[in-house]
């Protein structure tokens, strides 16, 4: 792996190796502490969203091999984590930005690398502070795409893992909320989502969520371990979800968990049905399972899916054409530990097809990780661009 001028420090003070694609090359192209989700403004810069530091960061390119110059776009947000533009906006001028901080998303106008005219779209997000959760809320980031007509949605993840009072709290948690074109009340959009941080708009216009599923599942099986939590069966369910929203849907958390079983041994994440939870809903009477449509595509159990976005027509180079792209940030609960990674899925007659391994290597034999990615988006020269939170570091990987 290549390092540009001055990118050279912890952890790639070492050599460090990535699988890519063949003909592919990656490079260490910034070095961004805490970087979290990406958006390419429409005059070509990179901005990185940083909670930690409360701040969205702008790269701008270099000429050759220097690396990208780096500019704080706007700071003294709260844990400030999803980026999106208004519709349309793609060609230099003064456009709407939307950031999504833990308790409302904001609105500026962006012009030529800078931001003025911060407007609240909509405020009263919880977050840990909200007095009814008392400072216990395990998913506080929020991701925010906007839709083709112009509606802002919103991620709002659960308080826990499988905190059932979100489903009826206001506003709702564990759900996927709407705003209206050009403002508005939030409403739900889809519930049942346990923490849906991918969030982006495929190519027709519709809505997906990548999501990070419950853990420590009970086993649904009749026998001496029903309802217990068995390590055997927790690596590998539930599956994580790539789901396709539309007004309404239900994603069934915490009472219906995708099944990737096909049958004994095999496994499958593509058009899953939902089974009850033996912990939650045993006998099927919080939620009819068997009424939920089934989960459009998906990922292997804690697969920690965060960042999602969708490289349009032609979309990546090689083999790959259009498709989505998700940061895989590897199990914190698995035994062994699910390996972070970036995915591909291919878009073809308006769906996404099975998981394809992009990016990998990030995690040694022995199960320790010097690198998380978190999000991959296309650039405008076509590369790919990978924010990496625990590196604290954005690659770059292009065809050779």
């Amino acid at each position: 792996m290549k390092t540009l001028p001055g990118t050279n420090t912890a952890p790639f003070d070492q050599d460090r190796h990535l699988q890519a694609p063949p003909g592919w090359t990656v490079t260490v192209w910034a070095r961004v502490p805490g970087a979290r989700l990406l958006a390419w403004t429409p005059d070509g810069r990179l901005l990185v969203s940083r909670p930690k530091s409360g701040d969205v960061v702008e790269l701008v390119p270099g000429q050759g091999d220097a690396a990208p110059a780096q500019h704080t776009l706007v700071s003294g947000l709260n844990q400030p984590h999803g980026l999106a533009f208004e519709p349309g906006a793609t060609e230099p001028g003064a456009v709407k930005l939307f950031v999504a901080e833990s308790d409302q998303v904001d609105s500026f106008t962006y012009q030529a690398g800078a931001v003025s005219d911060k407007q609240v779209v909509v405020d009263g997000l919880p977050d840990a502070k909200s007095p009814e959760l008392h400072g216990a809320y395990a998913h506080a980031l929020k991701s925010v795409t906007a839709g083709p007509d112009g509606a802002l949605y919103v991620s709002i993840g659960s308080t826990g893992n499988i905190s059932a009072e979100d489903r009826e709290a206001g506003p709702q948690r564990a759900a996927i909320l709407r705003v209206p074109p050009g403002g508005g009340e939030a409403s739900v959009f889809a519930r049942g989502v346990r923490n849906g941080t991918g969030l982006a708009v495929d190519p027709s216009g519709a809505v997906w969520t990548a999501v990070n599923n419950r853990d420590n599942i009970g086993y649904p099986h009749e026998g001496d371990d029903h309802g217990k939590v068995v390590q055997s069966y927790v690596n590998d369910h539930p599956l994580e979800p790539l789901a396709k929203l539309t007004q309404g849907r239900d994603l069934g958390w915490p009472y219906c968990n995708p099944d990737p079983d096909l049958n004994a041994g095999d496994r499958a994440y593509t058009q899953r049905p939902f089974l009850r939870d033996v912990q939650t809903n045993a006998d099927g009477s919080k939620l009819n399972c068997a009424t939920l449509p089934p989960i459009e595509q998906g990922m292997g159990a804690h697969s920690a899916p965060l960042g999602l976005s969708f490289a349009t027509s032609p979309g990546l180079a090689g083999q790959y054409g259009p498709g989505a792209l998700v940061g895989i940030h590897g199990s914190w609960n698995r035994n062994p530990p699910r390996a972070p990674e970036v995915s591909f899925f291919a878009w073809r007659d308006g769906t996404l097809g099975p998981q394809q391994t992009l990016l990998t290597g990030f995690q040694l034999d022995n199960g320790s990780r010097w690198g998380r990615p978190v999000m991959a988006v296309q650039g405008p020269d076509k590369a790919l661009y990978v924010s990496d939170d625990l590196a604290g570091a954005v690659y770059r990987v292009a065809m050779r």
